[in-house]
């Protein structure tokens, strides 16, 4: 059993990591981590991520507690506590499964240097669809990328801090490398007034309203046609459930930067 601690336990994603951890029969959860002063430290697991039954394991304030105790943390929060989280992993050397969005680059950085002294798997998006759609996105760049005009669109719900979303710069990053760049030379988010398009460039396009689900889609723009490869979620359970795929890998590899697409061998 890979021993577990889930960050986040009572956000969206963190409830649905902790359900469906709960229910393997290779995760062990042995703590949840919530910041300092939610009314739910304290409590057990299981009732804080509303799974209606207890898990006979606790949330706690403190990740450097109950970090020894673990193979793997899997880490849905928010900007701040992602980065306490990956300082304490360094220090303590344990693996961690990141998938939180918000950083900087300069942040981003900190993340890729610790695949040097842990298994680091840092990704904006663990579906699986997405990622089989980051792969179908190379071949048509490789294919067409240059001739076409490259447009993403992607949805959320109002509540979402960043715009654009970490899939979606994930997506842009993986356009301009196929295309030789990088995207802070391409990317041009929004437009307003008036001249061509910038020929290269890669539009981006951030919806925000109400509790629309997420969704992505890259359009590649020809002349008297067009191509789009979309993904679209109505709930967040496939994310979940590619976490703890995450998790279960990662606990057993030596230290490096992993991605999803080594997990899953695309």
């Amino acid at each position: 059993m890979i021993k577990t601690i889930v960050v986040g336990p009572r956000g969206k994603m963190g409830r649905l990591i902790t359900q469906i951890a709960a229910d393997s029969k290779e995760l062990e959860l042995i703590a949840g981590v919530g910041a300092k002063d939610r009314d739910y430290i304290g409590q057990d697991l299981g009732q804080t991520a509303l799974l209606g039954r207890n898990l006979g394991v606790f949330v706690v304030d403190n990740l450097e507690e109950v970090i020894d105790e673990c193979d793997v943390i899997i880490d849905f929060s928010t900007r701040e506590m992602g980065l306490k989280v990956l300082q304490l992993a360094k220090k303590h050397r344990k693996a961690l499964v990141c998938g939180t969005t918000g950083f900087s680059s300069e942040e981003m950085k900190l993340f890729r240097e610790a695949g040097e002294t842990i298994p680091m798997l840092y990704a904006a998006n663990t579906s699986k669809l997405v990622n089989v759609m980051n792969k179908l996105l190379q071949l048509a760049t490789a294919a067409i990328g240059e001739e076409t005009d490259i447009e993403i669109v992607e949805m959320h719900d109002r509540w979402k801090k960043d715009a654009p979303s970490g899939t979606s710069k994930e997506i842009g990053e993986l356009i301009a490398h196929e295309l030789g760049a990088e995207l802070s030379n391409l990317a041009i988010y929004g437009r307003e007034g008036t001249g061509e398009r910038g020929k290269g460039t890669i539009g981006y396009h951030s919806v925000r309203m109400g509790d629309t689900p997420s969704s992505h889609t890259v359009f590649f723009g020809g002349f008297g046609e067009r191509l789009e490869i979309s993904h679209h979620s109505t709930d967040w359970r496939g994310f979940a459930k590619g976490a703890c795929d995450c998790a279960l890998f990662l606990a057993k590899q030596p230290p490096g930067n992993y991605s999803v697409s080594d997990v899953l061998k695309i």
